[in-house]
């Protein structure tokens, strides 16, 4: 059983960042693949990065650029800096992790077989 927790979200204005970590119960993040993927009111959840246990990076083309997703494998920790924040980016953001798979990571949340509870990003205009 793998426990993700997620931390870091949180309120901001426009045209700022945050940094989101989600720290895993065992040793996950140099095995398997991982992603962020949010999910706003009303909204599907729909993913924002992913990583390969090798370190290669994915990102949906609304947060290329803006967003960047990193992970420490000695400290089992997964990394979601975002820059430039719109309104839009508001949503609740979750980390998962994919323990079938170490690359070729998709972008389909029922890929994955572990989540985090989840933080809230609030982004003001």
């Amino acid at each position: 059983q793998v426990q993700l927790v997620e931390s870091g979200g949180g309120s901001v204005q426009a045209g700022g960042s945050l940094k989101l970590s989600c720290a895993a119960s065992r040793y996950t993040a140099s095995n398997a693949c991982m992603g962020w993927f949010r999910q706003a009111p009303g909204k599907a959840r729909e993913g924002v990065a992913t990583i390969e246990s090798d370190g290669s990076t994915s990102y949906a083309d609304f947060v290329k650029g803006r967003f960047i997703i990193s992970k420490d494998n000695a400290k089992n920790t997964l990394f979601l800096q975002m820059h430039s924040l719109k309104p839009e980016d508001t949503a609740m953001y979750y980390c998962a992790a994919d323990l079938s798979r170490q690359a070729l990571c998709t972008w389909v949340s029922y890929d994955y077989n572990y989540w985090g509870q989840g933080t809230q990003v609030t982004v003001s205009s």
